[in-house]
């Protein structure tokens, strides 16, 4: 376990021991011990912190101010605990000292009216830890324990206060420095199968008729991808991801059926077959009410930290399981293909379902391709008829960053995904090979999508040679731009950020349609009659961008006009991924799709 190199600071009054500490080490040592990134909102804070983390594998640091601050991090609170990012949040408190009895008393208005009965109490349900620094000679100890616990499964967030008088509390550098050994701290081994589990999954796969395995973040781990692979190919089974977070296997495994987010047709046909399922590291494998598995079929489910999800207050989160699995999955995955090698294959039904397979995704890529080459104006002729369809949108960009990227191709080229609506359209046509190489916040808070792409660049260093990000309009507008664009160019971090713009909230739209498929709302004309339209106007995405960077950002609104949507879409493209590569500088490209 590593201490981050990272902190991102969003400080006020609380915060002036800091302040003066970090400019003496500058002052003596020429930068300070951590890289600290200065961030004008705690959202984006938070969101780069955690693309850092999963960049990385390492902890990130965020300091924020008192209740205030704690609050205006929003929901990227949810979304490092639902994604496991191990992420130390720490906040200063009000000083309790106000007639000058200690350093750091009151003498603000400020901190008198800034200070709550119980501040950690704001986030404790999403923490792994919390804990009060009650003095400086203990501060050490209270960090390493909570860096300790992030780094355990389940892996998370854990959030650290003190009072203003502790920070400015004189402590004894041989104090501090007998305490600070993170080599001594280590994070918890993780839990193994157990021989028995492996060998009765191992057995039950090998028997099994029509076995399945259900997957959304076993990719968490690279090195599960290899693994999983590795299981899949040997007795030809099925692989469909469920609201990933991470990439599982490559798209080309040839036994790979794609992504879903269990919206409209949920699943694979193969769930409601499957005689054998095994489900690894799935907050949701399947919706019981809409599409749920064979009431005979022997389902077993392994979870790297916390199989029964306990994390969440859903009392009625549940799989009708045969067993649970408390396991690594990388380790989960090792025993169990140990296992099936001591067994005897039978290689005529592996080689049958092979072939069956193989065919299948072969069927599913060329889907893909008919939909990235069907143009909605080519089918209706005419001046501004038709509109670039998301799956087109996608094609053309996958197939320009294979054409202008020094490697040729996607193997160095991350992809953040948070298009909500179309998650699993973004995943399936982007067609990612490579571990790491695509991922989503892993919890449903919108607005990681910019800030992420700021910390995965810091984290990432010459490991991508291009970021981007790929949100929805509703994303792009949580995701605070006018913070995030000036930040990264403050830090020279540029990306691509594709917006799926059409026009509104449509998440909220297929939800009430999801309970409401005939009523008032599915007469509606219009997203804006129905309460969730943005358009078709304003705002223009990319120029929020070209305005929060003062010009440095480049950007282009595609698609608003009429003309030919094709031709303006490849070049805008092409353009935009040549700002970043040559000149690198962020681009913003405002994709105008069919309104909702």
């Amino acid at each position: 376990m590593q201490a981050s190199p990272m902190s991102s600071q969003t400080g006020a009054s609380d915060h002036p021991a800091l302040l003066e500490d970090l400019q003496r080490q500058r002052s003596e040592d020429g930068k300070t011990a951590a890289k600290i990134i200065t961030c004008p909102n705690e959202m984006v804070a938070l969101s780069a912190a955690q693309g850092f983390t999963q960049a990385t594998g390492k902890p990130a640091a965020v300091i924020v101010h008192v209740d205030v601050g704690t609050q205006a991090m929003a929901g990227a609170i949810h979304n490092v605990d639902r994604g496991r990012a191990p992420v130390l949040i720490y906040a200063g408190a009000s000083p309790v000292s106000s007639l000058g009895e200690m350093r750091g008393t009151r003498n603000e208005w400020i901190l008198s009216v800034q200070d709550v009965p119980d501040q950690a109490a704001i986030v404790r349900q999403y923490m792994r830890f919390t804990s009060q620094i009650a003095s400086g000679k203990v501060a050490a100890q209270v960090i390493n324990r909570s860096l300790q616990i992030a780094m355990s499964h389940p892996r998370g967030p854990v959030y650290l206060w003190a009072r203003r008088e502790v920070m400015e509390e004189e402590v004894e550098a041989s104090a501090v420095q007998a305490n600070t050994s993170i080599q001594k701290w280590p994070a918890v081994e993780p839990p193994a199968l157990s021989t028995t589990a492996a060998s009765t999954i191992a057995l039950a796969l090998l028997a099994a008729r029509s076995p399945l395995i259900v997957t959304s973040h076993a990719g968490r781990n690279p090195d599960a991808v290899p693994l999983l692979t590795r299981l899949s190919t040997t007795l030809s089974i099925p692989i469909v991801a469920t609201c990933a977070s991470a990439v599982a296997v490559p798209f080309s495994h040839p036994y790979f059926l794609g992504v879903t987010f269990l919206n409209g047709r949920t699943h694979s046909a193969h769930l409601a077959t499957a005689d054998v399922i095994l489900v690894l590291d799935s907050d949701v494998p399947w919706i019981s009410a809409i599409q749920p598995p064979s009431a005979d079929a022997r389902v077993f489910v392994v979870d790297s930290g916390d199989p029964l999800k306990t994390i969440s207050a859903v009392g009625q989160w549940h799989v009708d399981a045969e067993m649970m699995c408390n396991s690594d999955v990388a380790l989960a995955l090792e025993g169990i293909n140990a296992a099936v090698d001591a067994q005897r294959i039978d290689t005529g039904l592996v080689q049958r379902r092979r072939l069956e397979l193989a065919a299948e995704h072969e069927e599913w890529v060329r889907g893909l391709d008919r939909l990235e080459d069907a143009w909605s104006f080519d089918l209706q002729p005419g001046p501004g008829a038709g509109w670039a369809t998301v799956p087109n949108v996608l094609g053309v960009l996958r197939r320009t960053i294979e054409r202008q990227t020094p490697s040729r191709s996607l193997k160095k080229t991350l992809v953040l995904n948070e298009g909500i609506t179309n998650y699993a359209v973004v995943w399936n046509h982007m067609r990612t090979e490579d571990v790491g190489m695509h991922m989503t916040s892993g919890g449903s808070s919108l607005g990681w999508g910019l800030a992420a792409a700021i910390g995965a660049h810091l984290g990432g260093g010459t490991k991508y040679e291009l970021i981007v990000s790929i949100i929805g309009d509703g994303s792009y507008l949580f995701g605070v731009p006018s913070s995030a664009y000036w930040i990264a160019r403050r830090y020279e971090t540029p990306f691509l950020t594709i917006v799926l713009n059409n026009g509104g909230w449509k998440a909220p739209k297929m939800s009430m349609l999801g309970c409401h498929p005939t009523g008032h709302g599915s007469r509606a004309a219009s997203g804006a009659e129905l309460s969730v339209g943005f358009g078709p106007h304003c705002p223009d995405y990319s120029q929020i961008a070209v305005a929060a960077s003062a010009g440095w950002a480049w950007g282009k609104r595609v698609g608003a006009d009429g003309g030919n949507v094709k031709e303006e879409l490849s070049a805008a493209v092409a353009e935009a991924i040549r700002v970043v590569l040559e000149e690198r500088r962020c681009a913003v490209l405002d994709c105008v799709l069919e309104s909702i």
